[in-house]
This record gives structure tokens, sequence and C-alpha cells, in this order.
């Protein structure tokens, strides 16, 4: 039996073809798949009996919502997730979704960006099958992962396994997310050995990226990379209500000015928005808020994201 992932992408490709009227060269486009894949899938939703007059979604594929998100955020491309309500098992289940969509879109030869501290991001690389889908390619850390002894290994291990089991080279950004000072952020930000990660920043053809809400995570806050809670309390007053890759910004997705975005080491917003595809993973409650604010602010063009919180955002953005 087909896994979940596959189905919904089946599903997807059916209702793209046989509904939508999408060619098959429009859906590789539109998709990032090759068209062997569109063509396999195609025949396989066939002979499940997902297409007969119209496309019958199995259990837990949300393909009409997907489409809404699509729709109401201008997106290139949206992914809900069938995940149970507990934090610990949608983490696992959206990076899940994660794994298949990086195994079934990723091209050899791309330069990925990656984020840090992400819980889902991790999970991501447990469930990726090794593979060369991105023989020549790289994996590039976009937010500085150096932290506290004990946690700083999380980040390098984050990239460096992403591209070993794609068949890429790591590039590390050996630097904490947050420095002291905004002296300090400029003298590392100039050191040789960050510039090999920093100058590819305007390259990437893709960006896995986590979105961050005002309470950082237990990873997090143990990594000893975040900002103090009486620095998150002034970034809060300024209308802060989420980020991505630190830079914060408010309910409208305006980014939030403050000089404590001075002593960030990590990709720019406006190099991060550049990006061909930024994909946006992230779920649950206390997170709608800030995926609702990135969504509106264009930071991610591809949203991941359980069944509740895309309802959530339909809801509240009408």
């Amino acid at each position: 039996m087909a896994r979940v992932d596959e189905l919904r992408l089946m599903s997807k490709v059916a209702r793209m073809y046989y509904v939508q009227g999408i060619r098959q060269q429009g859906i590789t486009e539109r998709l990032q798949i090759h068209q062997s894949t569109v063509s396999r899938l195609l025949k396989r939703a066939r002979a499940a009996n997902l297409v007969r007059i119209s496309v019958n979604n199995p259990p837990g594929i949300f393909a009409e919502m997907e489409d809404q998100l699509v729709a109401q955020f201008q997106l290139q491309d949206a992914v809900v997730v069938d995940c149970p309500i507990e934090e610990g098992p949608m983490v696992r289940d959206l990076g899940a979704a994660v794994a298949y969509f990086v195994e079934t879109t990723v091209k050899p030869g791309a330069a990925i960006g990656i984020s840090s501290w992400s819980r889902s991001l991790f999970a991501m690389v447990d469930a990726l099958h090794p593979g060369d889908t991105c023989r020549g390619g790289k994996v590039v850390q976009i937010l500085g992962g150096v932290g506290q002894v004990g946690a700083e290994h999380y980040a390098i291990y984050l990239a460096q396994r992403l591209a070993a089991l794609i068949g890429a080279a790591p590039v590390l950004l050996q630097a904490p997310a947050v420095v002291g000072s905004t002296e300090a952020q400029r003298v590392l930000s100039r050191d040789p050995s960050m510039r090999a990660a920093m100058e590819l920043f305007d390259h990437l053809d893709i960006a896995l990226v986590g979105i961050g809400s005002m309470e950082p995570s237990r990873l997090l806050s143990s990594s000893g990379n975040f900002f103090s809670p009486e620095e998150r309390a002034e970034l809060s007053r300024l209308g802060a209500v989420g980020d991505i890759c630190f830079r914060f910004f408010d309910a409208e997705g305006e980014p939030v000015k403050s000089p404590l975005m001075q002593r960030v080491i990590g990709i720019e917003p406006a190099a991060l928005k550049r990006v061909n595809r930024v994909v946006g993973v992230a779920g649950g409650r206390r997170k709608t808020q800030a995926i609702l604010a990135a969504l509106r602010g264009r930071w991610i063009n591809v949203l991941i994201t359980d069944q509740r919180t895309a309802a959530s955002l339909l809801n509240e953005s009408q």
C-alpha cells in the first residue's frame, strides 16, 4: 500500500490534471517534479481507483484545503498533513511530510538552504531515505548554530545529515545565531570562513525553514541561541508575533525594526524572499498567529502544516 505522503502527492497531481486541466508539463513546472514522476503518479492514481469522474481523496488527505491555501495566500504549493493534536507526534508527522517533499522535488545540483533549531526539520532528516537526489548540490546553513556545549551539534548535524542523505555537500555557518553586539556581528560576518556560506545566500534554489512563535522551544532555549526574555518582551512591544531565521515580523508580516536584528548571523529577509522556493513548516495552535503573519508577509511560498492549523488559517484570513 502506498505511503500517505505518496497518496497525498498522487491525489494532488490527479486533481491538477483531471479537475484543473493542467497539462503534465505545467504540473512539472509548478510542483518541481520530473514529468516521468507525474506520468507515473497519474497511472498509479487510476490503478488505485482514485480517478473516476472526479478525484476521490483518500482518508487523511486534504486536497481541497491545500487548494484553498494556495489560492488564498498565493502560494506555489501547500501540504496539509493529518496530524495528532499532541505536539510530539505532530512534529514527527510534519517532518515526514517535509522529507517526502524533499525526496520528490529536489533536483541534482540544487543549492538548498536550511535553518537551524527547528524540531520539524530535525524530524525531517530522521524520516529521509538515503539517495543521491541532489548529487553535485549543496546544503547551506542559513542561520548560525554555534551555542552552548551539548546543543550546538544539533544545528551542525542538521545540515550535515541532510547533505549526506541526498548526496550533496554541506556548507556550514559556524557562528552563533545571536551574538552579544552589533560590532561582533559585523566582525564575524566578514570572517572568510563565514563568507563561504553567506555568499551562497543569493544563489539558493530552495530554503527549508521553521516558523517560530514568541515563546522559544525547549531545544532553542537550551542552545543559547535566543534573545533574553526582556529582549523578547521588547520585540513583542514592537508588534512581533513570530520569526523565521530570527528575523521577527508583526501580524501583517512586516519586519520588526529593532537594533536586536543587527545581532543576528544568518540570511537577511530580502535575500530569503528572493529564493525561488521557501518552504515553511510549522503547526499547532501556539504557532497559528506566526504562520498567518509569515503568509501575509510573503516570507514563504510553500506551507507544510497540520489540518487544524490549516483550517484556522483559512478562517482567520477571511
